[in-house]
């Protein structure tokens, strides 16, 4: 296959073609699914896949890479190809995507002189190394090599961002130089400043919008005339956020209509085609006027639902693209079944004081310090200190937080300080030789906007009145292997606590979990971190693939952050819940 940009047009073997495409991102969705999904891609009408690339989950600590099971990307893309899929790819360094930092790995915080998307020293040295391994991948499996990768994606959003164009063109020469010799592109917002901003010479400029075609390409048709029109986010849906109203849904039938305008008018990237799942602790967040941390589900109510199943917009814009092609479309593909397995009673506990010691280890600190400052990144950490005095009604101020810290004298919850709160303090009363303990919360770092670099855990200073507290232990939670837990059936004196309970399969297939009587925190299913769940909504069911159950016993660890509303009792129902 032949691919290539010439004039206003795509040329694929030597002829025009639209690209009819949709965002599919393998690390959001099981492996096992995959070929699932490209087989309703090809139905809806599509001839190509587009998909992001997460660093951050490529390169868990530096130099250390993972491309196994859900992020073997070379096999996801290979599996495209089988299926007639061509494939646009979009590495990053930054890719937002509301994925945890933007996929940019945490630790790239621990280094003081760094400066993220630009020419920063630092920031080059980072991801000039991710890029020379991710680009090992996606390299032979290029057009010009035989493969199914058409195109290349330069940076994401960058016009949104700033205005760094030595950092831009740096990036497009690395992909030059690491042997990428299929069409770059950028991808911006629709303003006159976002694309002045965001392109550069070298790399076709696409846009990202979700209504509104012609209006939208105003000031692309001014300054790019002769070049293809492509919509690389022509977005169907919208994200959740915990505590929103209620779930994101738009319209089928604009939507198909947004599909038919802008199909009318040039080529096209459904965002999402499936969203996927943010499992384990890999959600983002927004943070402007407040800190807006996403939900564990991606669904994004895009043409397939978050578990793969094909909905009314699937359907709506299956019949739009009948118009644009020449030949017969494939039978949709059944939805996969699913299984509610009835509730299950978490019948073993452990407090969350006596995990703690068996969870980490202490870090002595004159002050508390932010996560990043302990070497870890993500899901809790917990500061630890013996008052020197008594305190009567004294106030427990956090200068900075990132994002929720809850505040126990010995083991009693006396109070919750969130970083959108006015005052983040909480009033203490506590005797000479109490133990403070305050467990904060990673929630998701920002994806998008000036906020990006904000620093996790105790962030600033922690005062007990008006003075500066010294002398504490600090203790990483990244709760990445609970399998030195202890539990009993006694039942925790705090409201902190790991559950533990089993689930007997007979018939493996997808379930949804409810978690009625819990309020906040995350589980984990057979060693696997399926994500959080709070009971502020909106999402009220977990979403549990196939693929991490097995037959017989299942393991189900739920941590509880902030007190049980009733027996430990879960369900595994056969539809989700997202309101």
């Amino acid at each position: 296959m032949t691919f290539e940009i010439i004039g206003k047009d795509f040329i694929k073997d030597g002829k025009p073609i639209k690209l009819i495409s949709g965002a599919v991102h393998y690390f959001r969705n099981m492996p096992d699914t995959w070929t699932d999904i490209f087989r309703k891609l090809r139905a809806m009408g599509c001839n190509c896949v587009e998909t992001y690339c997460a660093w951050n989950m490529h390169e868990k600590q530096p130099g250390e890479y993972d491309f196994t099971n859900n992020l073997d990307i070379a096999s996801f893309l290979r599996a495209a190809g089988e299926e007639g899929l061509m494939a646009i790819v979009r590495p990053g360094p930054y890719i937002c995507s509301e994925w945890e930092f933007g996929g940019l790995p945490w630790w790239i915080q621990s280094d003081e002189d760094i400066e993220i998307r630009c020419m920063n020293k630092a920031y080059i040295k980072h991801f000039d190394r991710y890029l020379d391994r991710m680009c090992e991948e996606i390299r032979p499996l290029m057009c010009t090599n035989g493969g199914n990768v058409i195109m290349v994606q330069c940076e994401n959003e960058y016009g949104y961002y700033g205005d760094d164009k030595e950092y831009l063109n740096y990036l497009k020469d690395g992909f030059i130089r690491r042997g990428i010799d299929v069409p770059l592109f950028t991808s911006d917002g629709t303003g006159k400043e976002d694309l002045l901003d965001g392109t550069i010479d070298g790399c076709l400029a696409t846009l990202n919008f979700g209504s509104r075609v012609e209006e939208n390409f105003r000031a692309h048709d001014e300054l790019f005339p002769d070049c293809p029109k492509m919509c690389m986010e022509m977005w169907n849906g919208w994200f959740d956020a915990w505590g929103d109203d209620k779930h994101h849904t738009t319209s089928a039938e604009d939507y198909a209509k947004t599909v038919d305008d802008m199909l009318s008018r040039g080529s096209l990237n459904m965002y999402m085609f499936i969203g996927g799942t943010n499992f384990g602790f890999t959600s983002g967040a927004n943070h402007y006027e407040k800190y807006l941390p996403d939900v564990t589900s991606y669904d994004y109510d895009a043409p397939l639902t978050e578990c793969g199943d094909t909905t009314p917009k699937y359907y709506a814009v299956r019949e739009v693209i009948k118009k644009y092609i020449d030949h017969p479309l494939p039978e949709v593909p059944a939805n996969r079944e699913k299984k509610a397995y009835g509730k299950v009673t978490l019948g073993e506990a452990v407090g969350f004081f006596d995990a703690l010691n068996v969870l980490s280890s202490p870090i002595h600190s004159d002050v508390p310090r932010c996560m990043e400052h302990y070497g870890t990144g993500y899901g809790y950490i917990v500061y630890q200190t013996r008052l020197n005095r008594d305190y009567d009604d004294s106030e427990l101020t956090l200068t900075e937080i990132g994002d929720r810290a809850q505040v126990y004298i010995n083991k009693n919850l006396v109070g919750i300080i969130y970083t959108n709160d006015e005052e983040l303090s909480v009033d203490i009363t506590a005797k000479k030789g109490d133990m403070l303990t305050i467990i904060c919360e990673n929630m998701g770092r920002t994806n998008f906007g000036p906020k990006m670099m904000k620093k996790k855990g105790i962030a600033g200073r922690c005062l007990l009145g008006d003075r500066i507290h010294f002398n504490w232990n600090a203790y990483p939670l990244p709760m990445d292997n609970l399998e030195k837990l202890s539990f009993s059936a006694c039942i925790p004196e705090e409201k902190s606590a790991f559950y533990r309970g089993y689930l007997t399969v007979d018939e493996v297939k997808d379930t949804f979990l409810r978690l009625d009587n819990f309020t906040k925190g995350f589980v984990v299913i057979n060693g696997f971190n399926i994500g959080r769940y709070w009971e502020i909504g909106p999402q009220k069911t977990l979403y549990i693939p196939a693929s991490l159950l097995k037959d017989g016993e299942n393991e189900i660890v739920v941590f509880e952050s902030d007190g049980l509303k009733g027996t430990p009792e879960i369900e595994f129902c056969d539809k989700p819940v997202l309101e």
